[in-house]
């Protein structure tokens, strides 16, 4: 018998999260938020309140925010989807916490080099966000670009991963207003050690 399709929402620090599944398959995850363009709920999906069993995945994603995870162990499968964006969320879930990647490296990883724009559109349509890590994606020399659930949200999921301020890749650096570690860490060591003032 087919584990039924549920859904469950989640409060978080930065909205609360509806998360569609049906048993450790993620189908769609939803920030509830007006404004922001949402997948909705399948027919049939029945509503699944706390307390949600180990391991499943409300409960996995609670833990994140929670900081007691940094993974999924969770089977995301959107209803809808191409095989170049597939493609493409798989080489992206391989990208760990704490790391990031840009959009050309992530097209030539998914076998598109040349294709950047292509893999943000791939981004764009992606309805498991946080799950699939689309906020780990950034511009090249680490300029934070493009996300459907805002920006800051962007820099506070990367922060809470440790991966924000980001470090400058390229060889001309990052763009001239983007924050990077790289940046705080020379401005720290310019400044010296903090006296007070007598």
């Amino acid at each position: 018998m087919p584990e039924p399709l549920e859904f469950s929402d989640i409060p978080t620090p930065i909205g609360t999260f509806r998360i569609v599944y049906q048993g450790s398959t993620v189908r769609v995850v939803d920030l509830l938020e007006n404004g922001i363009a949402q997948t909705g709920l399948p027919p049939g999906a029945g509503r699944r309140k706390p307390p949600f069993p180990a391991g499943s995945p409300p409960q996995q994603l609670r833990e994140y925010f929670q900081r007691r995870r940094d993974s999924f162990d969770l089977d995301p499968d959107p209803e809808t989807s191409s095989e170049f964006d597939r493609r493409v969320w798989r080489e992206l879930m391989k990208v760990p916490a704490g790391r990031t990647i840009t959009y050309g490296e992530l097209a030539k990883k998914a076998g598109r080099a040349g294709s950047a724009r292509a893999v943000g559109g791939a981004m764009h349509r992606n309805p498991i966000p946080v799950i699939i890590p689309c906020h780990r994606v950034v511009g090249f020399g680490g300029s934070i670009t493009g996300y459907g659930l805002g920006l800051w949200r962007k820099r506070w999921l990367l922060d809470r991963e440790g991966a924000w301020p980001i470090r400058s890749r390229s060889a001309e650096g990052p763009r001239p207003r983007q924050r990077t570690l790289d940046q705080l860490i020379g401005t720290a060591h310019r400044r010296g050690p903090t006296v007070a003032a007598s």
